[in-house]
């Protein structure tokens, strides 16, 4: 007798582990057709994202199965190095230790801890939603030979000249003490007050009325920047300008990044990378220099 009400635990109790158990997932040794899992990170557990992304290549998957292909479906997680970083922190602060205080191996101790939890988290999700995944070559990006291949990969596009190495205005951030890329910050905006600065053009009385929020960053001045298509200063780029206080003399630049119709329409370029945009106006700084004086060197930095 079927009972009333369908009863998924009882159906599904031990269905997953009998397929384990009998390879279902594993190679056959027929034509291949793979999928590598987008790689969860470490930092807590699976959510709706997740469950309905790994559905869909677990349909495909079992698809191709059917198909008679030698389907394998690569599982893998991600440490998600700064995210699980402060996880790991947050967790030892509660124990009431402060993390700076430990030593490099003391700290990856804990943090390999962590992983081995939330692994186990994610591989009991896996389970509850009946993935097809080939467990036995799954694999973690700070596994000895994931971290071998990047550095080989890494190395050899490095020689073929198709990645390179220059300077760079990194976002720090002071807690974790390390890098950040764009995408990990969070932009806020405040309100703040104009002050109007003037920048005397070298060998003129004449002017350039700089509106700025940050006026405590003129010693840190590089250029000033008007935007070529602004005919009321287009005329003064390649000349040079005195910083107020200062008096350093920098170069006055054409870059689009100055909006003519936001404060006086001439910005002062500082490099503090708190603008994007900075690499590239920086650069061009450094062209405007070696044009105005004649200098002549090797471009080592591509933005």
């Amino acid at each position: 007798m079927l009972d009333k009400k369908y009863d998924h635990k009882k159906v599904e109790e031990g269905k997953y582990t009998k397929w384990l158990n009998n390879n279902y997932f594993e190679k056959k040794g027929k034509e291949p057709y793979a999928i590598v899992i987008p790689p969860p990170n470490v930092t807590g557990k699976l959510h709706l994202g997740h469950a309905w992304d790994t559905t869909l290549q677990d349909i495909l998957i079992r698809f191709k199965r059917m198909q008679g292909y030698d389907a394998m479906w690569l599982p893998g997680m991600d440490h998600a190095g700064i995210a699980t970083q402060a996880k790991v922190d947050a967790k030892l602060k509660d124990m009431g230790i402060n993390p700076r205080s430990l030593s490099r191996e003391e700290w990856l101790k804990y943090a390999w801890e962590w992983k081995e939890e939330y692994a186990d988290n994610i591989h009991k999700q896996w389970s509850k939603l009946g993935l097809s995944l080939c467990y036995s070559k799954e694999r973690f990006t700070l596994d000895e030979g994931l971290n071998k291949a990047v550095r080989y990969v890494f190395k050899k596009l490095y020689e073929e000249g198709l990645i390179y190495r220059g300077e760079r205005i990194i976002n720090w951030d002071s807690a974790a003490m390390t890098a950040l890329s764009n995408e990990e910050v969070i932009y806020k905006e405040i309100n703040g007050a104009f002050y109007y600065l003037k920048y005397y053009i070298v060998g003129s009385n004449n002017y350039l009325e700089v509106a700025t929020t940050r006026p405590e960053t003129i010693f840190g001045d590089t250029a000033v920047a008007v935007n070529p298509n602004d005919e009321r200063y287009n005329k003064y780029i390649g000349m040079m300008v005195r910083i107020p206080i200062v008096n350093k003399i920098i170069p006055i630049i054409g870059d689009e990044h100055a909006d003519p119709e936001f404060g006086t329409g001439v910005v002062k370029t500082t490099p503090d990378g708190t603008n994007p945009v900075i690499i590239r106006v920086i650069k061009d700084i450094v062209m405007a220099v070696n044009s105005i004086f004649n200098i002549k060197r090797k471009e080592n930095v591509v933005c």
